[in-house]
């Protein structure tokens, strides 16, 4: 629906009523304030797409448009969605997302070198139609090495996907664990120290 009032009231008064106070924005049309019911929104981003789920946003009076979420605010307390901004798509123009990582198969350096898989770079931007928007980035590292590294060039994706990080971003690699030397033991203040033990020197001469 449509929110004709503004300020901290009117959004206090449509969240104690179930709905999520919205700003769209974007393509075509004005930008506006809107309002969704909170249980709609949420299920859209408990979605594998979560955020950059497209879905339709009918606001009385002014019609339906596909919109994604543009930014949103979470309670810190309750974790509830309290505010979001939804950007309107226009169709066949390239938008720019943040999609994850994910990292698929066991490094040979893990499975045969007992070294360790450490992903730096979790989430990535991207550049793409709406519709092409992927649920994430799969990226095989099964043939990882120890002290192998994996770049953002090394990423596959397919001509409608432009990656908008640096080429040579380190998105993981794999280590190994060292060893942690065992320190000596530091006498405790006050307590007795070993004796020190004086070898026997040769006998004194007799005179």
């Amino acid at each position: 629906e449509r929110r004709e009032g503004r300020g901290k009231n009117d959004a206090r008064r449509l969240r104690r009523a179930g709905f999520v106070p919205l700003t769209v924005y974007g393509g075509d049309g004005e930008t506006l304030s809107a309002a969704a019911p909170l249980a709609e929104l949420a299920a859209i981003l408990r979605t594998e797409t979560g955020h950059n789920t497209i879905f339709t946003l009918d606001v009385e009076g002014v019609g339906a448009s596909e919109v994604m979420f543009q930014d949103r605010q979470i309670h810190p307390v309750k974790g509830r969605l309290i505010h979001g901004d939804l950007k309107r798509l226009v169709l066949g123009q390239k938008i720019e997302v943040t999609v994850p990582i994910h990292l698929t198969g066991e490094p040979t350096g893990v499975r045969e070198e007992e070294g360790v898989l450490e992903q730096l770079l979790r989430e990535i931007d991207i550049r793409c139609s709406p519709r092409d928007i992927p649920d994430a980035l799969n990226v095989d590292v099964s043939h990882l090495g120890v002290h192998d590294v994996l770049h953002v060039s090394d990423i596959p994706v397919n001509e409608k996907i432009e990656i908008l990080e640096g080429p040579e971003t380190v998105v993981a690699t794999v280590g190994i664990v060292k060893e942690e030397e065992i320190a000596a033991p530091v006498p405790v203040e006050g307590e007795p120290a070993e004796p020190e033990v004086i070898g026997k020197g040769k006998k004194e001469e007799e005179e």
